[in-house]
């Protein structure tokens, strides 16, 4: 017997190659991943500019991105709804904790949304033809708008992606449609939690990543274990020569994968 509902995932149409750069720009669902493929070694930039909730935020970051050297681009819609400054009629990315009254509210068409993406994707393919890029749906629900102004929105969303011809990953289908209990929720009910991000990115590697991939992510695992432990007595004998071997095996993953980014460990 089955107990859940499987979510398919189609093939991408590339793999994801070893330590290569990934940009990902769009909600906090998207620091998550991009946090976790920072701690699996790829060189990634993530939101230079701030959290982007909408496709609009998220066409203001690409434009002002002064590199193109990304190999992929992963781009995660939060909502449709934007918020304009009355005084010039623009989109702004951040109200800057400016007074509610300087702006009104909006929520974007399907279509206002698709151009958006299109745009999106044309500056994309202007820095690299070959970048490929994948949209995703956060799996985030926005109480603010109430849940079923919420769902409007992600259902607004969705139908915009699916007008853009660019690979999609279903983190929305996976959270709302295969994880549906509340344990697979943070303390607030609202963010996928922990083990949830980590179910996402198992598909995600298992869909979007190559044997060789893989294969570095497995060589990579032990290094990266042994140069986050935290030692009762740093200043051993055995810890010291311990360090030592994890810096030797650390230098012979580099010579092999040069790209790879161990910086964020402490």
């Amino acid at each position: 017997m089955e107990f859940r509902t499987i979510v398919d995932i189609q093939d991408p149409g590339f793999r994801i190659m070893p330590c290569e750069e990934i940009l990902f720009v769009g909600s906090c669902f998207a620091e998550s991943i991009g946090q976790r493929f920072r701690q699996e070694g790829f060189p990634v930039t993530i939101n230079p500019f701030g959290t982007m909730y909408n496709p609009a935020s998220i066409l203001h970051t690409i434009k002002r991105l002064e590199t193109g050297s990304f190999q992929t681009a992963f781009l995660t819609l939060g909502t449709n709804h934007v918020y304009r400054l009355k005084e010039t009629g623009e989109i702004v990315d951040n109200c800057q904790k400016r007074p509610q009254a300087l702006f009104t509210e909006e929520e974007l068409t399907v279509d206002e949304c698709a151009e958006y993406l299109q745009q999106v994707v044309a500056v994309l393919r202007q820095m690299n033809p070959q970048m490929h890029i994948v949209l995703t749906v956060s799996p985030i629900r926005y109480r603010k708008y109430g849940y079923h102004g919420s769902q409007l929105s992600k259902a607004t969303l969705l139908l915009a992606a699916d007008r853009i011809p660019v690979a999609y990953f279903p983190a929305y289908e996976l959270i709302c449609d295969e994880l549906r209990d509340y344990r697979f929720y943070a303390s607030d009910m609202l963010h996928p939690s922990a083990q949830a991000v980590d179910y996402i990115w198992e598909r995600l590697v298992e869909a979007c990543f190559s044997p060789e991939a893989k294969t570095f992510l497995e060589e990579w695992r032990p290094v990266r274990q042994a140069l986050g432990h935290k030692p009762f007595n740093p200043d051993s004998t055995e810890y010291i020569r311990f360090q030592e071997q994890a810096q030797q095996k650390l230098r012979a993953l580099q010579k092999k994968y040069p790209k790879l980014n161990h910086t964020f460990i402490k």
